[in-house]
């Protein structure tokens, strides 16, 4: 599956609502913002205006990049959409905002989050197992934020649940310069 771009025009970008206990993981949200619009990225994302959701969309607005926001309707009321953004769609459900936020970005990156971070992540890297996309996907491991998952994904490959070569889908990058890096260098 090959793209006739030679590099991502738009990345997708999982990550928290809220910022963390550890002012390091606002930073390396901000600084994959900056990285994105510096490279002439695009972002994806899930349209909210707080947490590292929202650092990464301001700071990447602020360095001219497009940000386009898809945010599900069950949470278009409770005040959360950021209302800066290049555009900012609703979709009615949250399988419906995974899928367009796949259609929309050509490559994925995750930063630390919760349950919705990690849904959206896998189910990325499980269509790249499927056969169903070849972007490449993309963990940023802040102070080793996701050393379990990564720990869970290696025990799942020695008990054979996970071949190598699938376990080689998910890419480690060590910061939001390594990661924008990867994304705009992978090949479709």
């Amino acid at each position: 599956m090959k793209s006739s771009n030679p590099s991502p025009r738009r990345v997708a970008v999982y990550c928290g609502s809220a910022n963390g206990n550890d002012p390091a993981f606002r930073a390396e949200a901000v600084a994959l913002g900056t990285e994105l619009a510096a490279a002439g990225l695009g972002l994806v994302y899930g349209g909210a205006n707080s947490g590292l959701m929202g650092a990464v969309a301001d700071a990447a607005l602020a360095g001219g990049a497009e940000v386009i926001g898809v945010l599900p309707e069950v949470l278009s009321g409770l005040e959360i959409a950021h209302t800066g953004l290049t555009s900012l769609e609703y979709v009615p459900t949250m399988h419906e905002r995974k899928a367009r936020m796949h259609q929309l970005a050509d490559a994925f990156i995750a930063l630390p989050g919760g349950y919705g971070t990690l849904d959206e992540l896998l189910e990325a890297v499980t269509w790249a197992q499927l056969g169903m996309h070849a972007k490449p996907c993309i963990l940023v491991n802040t102070l080793g934020y996701w050393d379990g998952l990564l720990r869970f994904l290696d025990s799942a490959m020695t008990a054979g649940f996970l071949r190598p070569a699938n376990h080689e889908l998910l890419i480690v990058a060590k910061n939001a310069a390594d990661a924008v890096r990867i994304a705009a260098h992978s090949q479709l």
